[in-house]
């Protein structure tokens, strides 16, 4: 699975301008109702649903907030870059300014799993994550995260 199953064009959000993980949550949310016809606010309840068990910030800048939904058909991202890192409560105590939102079926079982290591694997390249970092152009934005040499090796 690379993230090109994952991502569309219209997935990216090339300068997100918010001032709290709320309010990015909420944004991403509304991009991902966009994208699937999936009300905004049920995806925004099953991200805080998922945060109330830990953060999905996972250190380096990076959050990955996820959730299951009855309603996906299918596993769909949205990339933001932020304008500005936020605090997110990540497990290194640093702010965020990447995100990788992931929505999947409720019976996406292991496909699930699969695209979230997939994500990780890809923000985990300090290479990738410093040319995600340098641009605010949504299609080059597209394929940094698409082409990556890292996002065509199977999960």
């Amino acid at each position: 699975m690379s993230l090109n199953d994952l991502l569309t064009a219209e997935a990216i959000l090339p300068s997100m301008k918010v001032n709290s993980k709320k309010q990015a949550l909420q944004e991403l949310s509304e991009k991902a109702a966009q994208i699937s016809g999936i009300a905004a606010r049920e995806i925004f309840d099953a991200l805080l649903q998922r945060e109330r068990l830990g953060s999905t910030g996972v250190g380096n800048g990076i959050a990955i907030p996820h959730g299951k939904l009855a309603k996906a058909g299918r596993i769909f991202g949205v990339f933001a870059r932020l304008e500005r890192p936020i605090d997110y409560e990540a497990l290194d105590g640093g702010p965020v300014d990447l995100m990788f939102l992931l929505i999947a079926p409720e019976s996406a079982g292991a496909d699930h799993l699969k695209a979230l290591a997939r994500t990780a694997r890809i923000l985990r390249d300090p290479g990738v994550t410093a040319k995600l970092r340098a641009t605010r152009d949504a299609s080059a934005l597209f394929t940094m995260l698409t082409q990556s040499p890292s996002s065509q090796h199977a999960a």
